[in-house]
């Protein structure tokens, strides 16, 4: 079975978990941005959670599925439809014949992700089928989907083919099947900006007690700038009570430091391996999912809270995927 791009939609990269352990050597981890929403793409069609997936951002690709493909999407909410007729998310789809999967306006966040049983067939580079664009690494070699691109699909896992199973014995019209449970996706709050935990980093007791209040007493926006690998943000300007010299550190997916304009940056999936600007603050990695669905010109506000809070969050939520996997499990039998 294969998946044959027909229109690649704004930027369709190929993304896991990323290549842990080569950044001692300069190769940087990349991977999902919103690793949340891509691990639940996997694990609702009984894929490994690290499986590679399709990262679709803003606007969606025109895809041709073929007969007997089972797949998910989870994330952003970009109107994906099958002849008209709405694709559920967060949740199994058995596709029946031969159709076009198309997405259409972004209601909801940024980045949608779509897992198909099996993953993509692809080359493993350095443990990871994650595409890093800037070195043209990993992916479809190295680069975002194109038109007329073909994907081959692997062959479904032993819980894939007992859910696909359980799909084909519902009775329905069109050209798919979905499941009739699902598991909580991305639900972006209706209100004018998002809130964002962070804990205090390495040099935040250097900030002037001005922009303390600053940073969480205001908003900020998303700068058009930003990309994968960081949120540049526009607002207060974050000084110091004096100028620091620095020696590079190393830094993580939600650091965020301050560059020498003062506008802070968030760093995400294709962050650097060290960096010399001061780190303040740090996102609590169960926000890092907030951050990577927020479009540009979109507000945060910053709310403090401490390391083990962050620790507790972190916690609740891989239970949360645990109960679902043990769920999976169950449905199957």
């Amino acid at each position: 079975m294969s998946i044959t791009v027909l229109n690649p939609g704004l930027l369709t990269t190929i993304q896991d978990l990323g290549r842990s352990g080569y950044q001692k050597y300069g190769v940087i981890v990349s991977g999902a941005m919103d690793t949340y929403a891509m691990r639940l793409s996997n694990i609702v069609i009984g894929n490994k959670e690290n499986e590679g997936v399709l990262e679709i951002t803003m606007v969606g690709p025109v895809l041709q599925l073929q007969k007997g493909i089972l797949f998910s999407i989870a994330g952003a909410d970009i109107s994906p439809t099958i002849e008209g007729k709405a694709v559920p998310m967060n949740r199994p789809i058995y596709i029946k014949e031969d159709c076009i999967l198309k997405f259409g306006a972004c209601k909801s966040g940024c980045r949608s992700y779509l897992a198909v049983a099996g993953g993509f067939d692809i080359p493993i580079v350095m443990d990871s089928k994650s595409t890093y664009l800037r070195a043209q690494l990993g992916g479809l070699e190295g680069r975002a989907l194109t038109k007329n691109d073909v994907i081959n699909v692997g062959i479904k896992s032993t819980i894939s083919s007992r859910i696909a199973s359980k799909l084909m014995e519902i009775k329905c019209d069109g050209d798919f099947i979905a499941a009739s449970w699902h598991v909580k996706g991305y639900a972006k709050k209706k209100c004018e900006n998002t809130v964002i935990r962070v804990f205090e980093d390495r040099q935040f007791k250097y900030i002037s007690y001005e922009s303390i209040n600053k940073f969480f007493c205001s908003e900020f926006n998303i700068d058009t700038k930003s990309d994968r690998m960081g949120y540049r943000l526009y607002g207060p300007k974050i000084e110091f009570k004096e100028k620091l010299e620095m020696i590079s550190e190393e830094v993580s997916v939600g650091t965020i430091q301050i560059p020498p304009d003062g506008n802070p940056i968030i760093l995400l999936a294709d962050k650097q391996t060290a960096g010399g600007y001061p780190k303040i603050a740090h996102v609590a990695s169960v926000d890092v999912q907030k951050i990577v669905q927020l479009k540009p010109n979109e507000k945060v506000t910053f709310k403090k809270i401490t390391l083990k809070d962050a620790e507790k969050l972190y916690f609740q939520r891989e239970k949360y995927i645990s109960d679902i996997k043990e769920s999976i499990k169950l449905i199957t039998i």
